[in-house]
């Protein structure tokens, strides 16, 4: 997830004090919390392009610009960066230059085809300067402004729509020209773009963070769009040349409650963040032949194909990934895998040695009960792999290996986006080693795979369709206790659904195996009380379905209020639900990627609706720093 940001304006905005550096870089500051691994700007000055782009916070971007200027300009473009293809260095940072430094692009979002493309490149001689999708993009708009036009006939909007053509995948991208200093264009396909309208000026961003002091008119782009602003005009198209509408509207926010993209708080945006989450969690993991190449885990493989046992180390939310890890890495794997709870792990005298692997989950790198059992773990001869959100902090740089899920800064407490990454990057992690160990045939790798890339737009699905889940969340603001239940994978999201409710709306939650029912939980059933309950698949294991339906009837018939999650078209639980709530097909290993969301969306307008601030819950942190 990176922020952008595009700037054209006229003589007039410059007597008024609008630069496009400016304007740019003040919009790079309010986006910053889409990325922060680098940052940089392009202007179009005197016949040419000046950029400067530095890794780190903005703030460095902000020297080198003190320290080497750029000259006067009102045509410009920026962007934050959050790491996902090439690490965070100066020379992965944005804008990417081509057509001899004359074209300038910065980019937000995957571009799947870059390989296919890069060599394409390679071969008619380009010479490529970073790791990046990006700059294979770059390439492509420059190899094609350069070759498809002649003299004056150079366009830079065509040459666009020309790339946007062969381009595969989800994405944003800004281009600026040198040949053309009074425009700006830019493409978006699944990928967050808006238009800002001012006067003797026009502006682009990823929110409307990154204008939202200059213009409060805003233009909605819609699929697969492209837009070419200059100071007077905006000219939408899509991908082939068709003349388009955006849809324009008045933004109500004040400047900081634009930082959360117009939701409500950096809770429920992180929510609907999750489908980019998890595609850029799965970006640039395998090759065009479907074989993971985890870049990161440099590890020799000859000795993790030694592994016997696994440990995943982790605390709260990211322990309830990791209880979905086990299924999956011993379902694939089969190397018997245990989750234990950080705090407790180096104080019962683990069993641990050289054929061991440690896997620590961790979003912010710092949780000091993570760290220590990471530290404690490598005395002891394992090897160890971190699952992190945060780009060199502590837990990564001590371990191993890291795999970075990707999912971009996440600033409410409770944690949304980050715990579907860390499941989809433990899913990686699993099938990588399948792959070595040869345990599954690397057409069925691929086929998981498949199904991972289609997850995104499963989540898209429900959180469009969750108006009845909301409505039934407000109208249950009074209520003093939830339990949750599942089975296999559904356990896990039992657990996490009511942490979630637990966290932020400050009621008893409990989430129970469904299976302990009759052991115990079913005592607390009373007549009223809602009961969630995760349900499996029909489709996959037949009897785990029929006794979890077996389990809605048994607290059902004791008074309870029953809330079902289930896979769309089970209508087996119709008669027994007062709620049901429907998910896409899925297979069962992927399932929780799915049916957390609804448990995520309930808990925070639960919240909301009793007036408490989802973003900072009481009596927490967001990184637990002391054990």
């Amino acid at each position: 997830m990176c922020g952008i940001v595009g700037y054209v304006g006229n003589s007039s905005r410059k007597e008024a004090g609008h630069s496009a550096l400016d304007v740019v870089v003040e919009g790079l500051r309010r986006l910053e919390y889409r990325g922060y691994d680098s940052a940089g700007v392009a202007v179009v000055a005197d016949g040419s392009i000046s950029s400067r782009k530095k890794s780190g916070k903005l703030s460095n971007l902000i020297a080198e610009l003190e320290a080497d200027p750029v000259p006067e300009s009102l045509t410009g473009i920026g962007h934050t960066r959050w790491a996902t293809h090439g690490g965070p260095t100066d020379q992965n940072a944005h804008p990417h230059l081509s057509d001899g430094g004359r074209l300038a692009v910065i980019h937000n979002g995957i571009i799947e085809n870059f390989a296919e493309l890069k060599q394409e490149l390679l071969a008619k001689g380009v010479v490529f300067a970073s790791e990046t999708d990006t700059e294979v993009a770059a390439a492509l708009i420059g190899d094609i402004f350069r070759t498809e036009f002649d003299g004056d006939g150079a366009n830079l909007t065509q040459a666009m729509r020309l790339a946007c053509q062969r381009l595969e995948g989800a994405f944003t991208l800004l281009a600026v020209h040198a040949d053309q200093p009074d425009v700006v264009v830019a493409a978006r396909r699944n990928s967050p773009l808006v238009v800002g309208l001012g006067d003797g000026e026009n502006f682009l961003g990823s929110d409307v963070s990154g204008f939202i002091d200059y213009t409060r008119r805003a233009v909605e782009l819609g699929q697969d769009q492209i837009v070419t602003i200059t100071a007077e005009s905006v000219d939408i198209t899509d991908f082939f040349g068709k003349p388009a509408e955006g849809k324009e509207y008045h933004v109500d926010w004040d400047p900081a409650s634009a930082e959360k993209g117009g939701f409500s708080s950096f809770m429920e945006k992180e929510i609907h963040d999750q489908p980019d989450a998890v595609a850029q969690t799965l970006l640039g993991r395998s090759d065009l032949d479907g074989k993971l190449t985890l870049d990161e885990v440099r590890i020799d493989p000859e000795l993790l194909k030694q592994v016997n046992k696994i440990i995943v180390l982790a605390c709260g939310t990211a322990a309830y990934a990791g209880l979905v890890a086990k299924y999956a890495i011993e379902n694939w794997c089969r190397i018997p895998t245990e989750v234990e709870l950080a705090h407790e792990f180096r104080y019962r005298d683990p069993i641990v040695d050289s054929n061991t692997l440690v896997v620590s989950i961790s979003q912010s790198g710092e949780t000091m009960d993570t760290l220590m059992a990471v530290r404690y773990a490598r005395e002891q001869g394992a090897k160890t792999i971190s699952i992190c959100n945060t780009n060199g902090s502590t837990i990564p740089r001590e371990s191993d290996a890291v795999l970075y899920t990707h999912a971009g800064p996440e600033i409410a407490v409770a944690s949304t986006k980050a715990f579907l990454a860390q499941i989809t990057a433990a899913y990686l992690l699993g099938l990588y080693l399948a792959q070595l160990r040869g345990n599954i045939f690397s057409g069925q790798i691929k086929d998981v795979l498949a199904d991972l890339s289609k997850i995104p737009a499963k989540i898209q699905h429900i959180l469009d369709g969750a108006g009845p889940l909301r409505e039934l969340a407000r109208s249950m603001k009074d209520e003093k206790s939830v339990l949750f239940l599942g089975r296999h994978v559904g356990y896990p999201v039992a657990l996490e659904g009511a942490l979630k409710l637990k966290e932020i709306a400050y009621i008893h939650a409990e989430g129970f195996a469904a299976g302990e029912l009759k052991h115990g939980p079913i005592a607390l059933i009373d007549d009223g009380q809602p009961v969630f309950v995760v349900v499996p698949s029909p489709r996959g294991r037949d009897s785990l379905h029929s006794k979890v339906v077996s389990n809605i009837q048994e607290v059902r018939a004791r008074g309870a209020r029953t809330l079902v999650i289930a896979e769309e078209g089970d209508e087996s639980v119709k008669d027994y639900a007062e709620h049901v709530f429907y998910v896409p097909e899925t297979p069962t290993l992927l399932m929780p990627l799915l049916t957390t969301v609804p448990l995520q969306i309930f808990a925070a307008e639960l919240a909301g609706a009793k007036g408490y601030d989802v973003d900072q819950p009481r009596n927490l942190a967001k990184s637990v720093t002391v054990e």
